[in-house]
């Protein structure tokens, strides 16, 4: 009966990626020792991106398995957030979660369950099985942080954060945050993803560990307030183990040509472009468009710049559904007249998709405008490529702050009160100011610094190797979960 880790990703191509790249971590060092049991949901979450990644892992990577549960039709309520709805479709799954741990332990021996930061109504299953059972968090130690003080702001107000504008929270191991720029699901009181993050936050304290997508070298002020337990005002804080940076194999979701944007960047000077790129959901309105190819035009900058369709609802700077044509717009219909072609020998504009990872790696790039995204900040750290920081949702703005203000990696963008939009001068001043001054150069030297950090975390003797092998060792010696017996 071979040993079996269990992981359990929210629903998403994102989520289940960041698992995966977990599961395939354990494997690179444990292959001989441990299996893979990734759970899925099955419903209206789903995407043909999901079903066509899972059966590449399949076929290339024999040690992960899939097991699905049953489809669950699900139709998300108009009143609820995205976040809200997921919550809820996740709960409605729980019935599956005992029923396939049962069922996975007459093959395995079951060493511990690891959950996504979203299925924290899971927890209490798993655990109640006698598996130790952890968390995986795909988002900074910042983040973790403030998710783990939650319950001492919580009982500082009654109020929703989105209706302090000009509170500012002192969080252990952060700059001040203003209220309004906590992580998206906790600034409605109201919403249902606020309570279940607060549940999740209480989950952390009971849970065997924490497993979270960071280095020792790149946050080491948030991973301190962790550790002395000073997020944790009220009881123990969680054992964190920092196994990052956990990076997608760059061009592994690339078709097998080479994409335009790379052959074009092979004809750049050494350090020249700025890569602007948004995530997989961030996209803007016409007007904001505009103004970045404005701000682009008058900079001087080369510049490669992957855009999305404008959302149907132009006030926000998301793509909200699972399944989107990103590329059936036109370029010249949402730029500005002539744009294109006055800029076309200094700059490309790609529709929708990049090889991001391949792009950042790239000797001509040189700079970085990003959303924030945690994964992306990531990428561009192990890439030691200094960034411009525009945050637009989810937990963007608090990893904006700390970029900016602890680890002094980024410059950030000033955006307008009310709709956070950011004018073509502002972008100007920050381009010039990452590639062309003395403030650059110094954020430049710092980030290769810590590209450094991250590449001897991985070493024999380095931080995340001896995090994760601590793991493995407890997984080893603990007497498994053969539930069947």
């Amino acid at each position: 009966m071979k040993d079996a880790i269990v992981l359990y990703p929210a629903p998403g191509i994102g989520h289940l990626v960041s698992m995966v790249e977990l599961g395939k971590l354990i494997l690179s060092r444990y292959d001989c020792e441990f299996s893979i049991i990734v759970l899925l949901t099955t419903g209206p979450f789903d995407s043909p991106a999901t079903t066509s990644y899972i059966d590449r892992i399949s076929q290339t990577t024999s040690s992960i398995s899939f097991h699905r549960f049953p489809y669950l039709p699900f139709t998300a309520s108009p009143t609820l957030s995205r976040l809200a709805n997921m919550f809820e479709f996740l709960s409605l799954n729980d019935y599956n979660v005992p029923q396939s741990l049962q069922q996975l332990s007459e093959a395995s021996s079951i060493r511990a369950v690891i959950l996504d930061s979203f299925c924290t109504s899971a927890f209490p299953l798993a655990r109640g099985l006698g598996i130790p059972t952890y968390f995986f968090t795909a988002f900074s130690a910042a983040a973790l942080a403030a998710i783990l003080y939650l319950p001492t702001i919580h009982k500082q107000t009654t109020k929703s954060f989105k209706d302090l504008p000009t509170t500012v929270f002192h969080i252990p191991g952060l700059p001040p945050l203003l209220a309004t720029h906590m992580i998206e699901p906790l600034l409605d009181r109201e919403d249902r993803s606020y309570h279940q993050s607060l549940q999740f936050s209480l989950d952390l304290r009971k849970c065997d560990g924490v497993l979270t997508n960071t280095f020792d070298g790149l946050e080491p002020v948030a991973l301190m307030a962790i550790t002395n337990g000073e997020c944790v005002t009220d009881g123990p804080s969680p054992s964190v183990y920092c196994i990052g940076p956990l990076i997608a194999d760059a061009g592994e979701d690339a078709p097998t040509h080479k994409h335009d944007c790379l052959s074009w960047l092979d004809q750049q000077p050494s350090r020249s472009v700025v890569f602007l790129c948004f995530g997989s959901r961030g996209s803007f309105s016409r007007e904001q468009v505009k103004e970045i190819a404005n701000g682009l035009e008058r900079s001087g900058e080369r510049f490669l710049w992957a855009v999305k369709s404008p959302p149907a609802d132009e006030k926000r700077k998301e793509i909200r559904d699972e399944i989107v044509v990103w590329d059936d717009f036109d370029l010249d219909d949402i730029m500005p007249e002539g744009f294109l072609d006055r800029t076309k020998d200094r700059g490309m504009v790609v529709k929708s998709w990049v090889p991001q990872v391949a792009v950042l790696r790239h000797q001509s790039v040189g700079g970085f405008v990003t959303h924030c995204g945690w994964n992306s900040v990531l990428e561009a750290v192990s890439a030691g490529v200094p960034m411009v920081a525009w945050p637009l949702h989810a937990e963007q703005h608090l990893n904006k702050a700390v970029l900016v203000e602890n680890m002094k990696m980024a410059i950030g963008v000033e955006q307008r009160d009310g709709d956070r939009f950011v004018s073509g001068a502002e972008l100007e001043r920050r381009l010039k100011g990452l590639m062309d001054s003395e403030e650059g150069r110094d954020l430049r030297e710092r980030i290769n610094k810590t590209r450094e950090m991250a590449v001897e975390a991985w070493r024999e003797e380095g931080s995340s190797t001896t995090a994760l092998a601590k793991l493995a060792d407890i997984w080893k010696h603990d007497q498994g979960c053969k539930l069947a017996d």
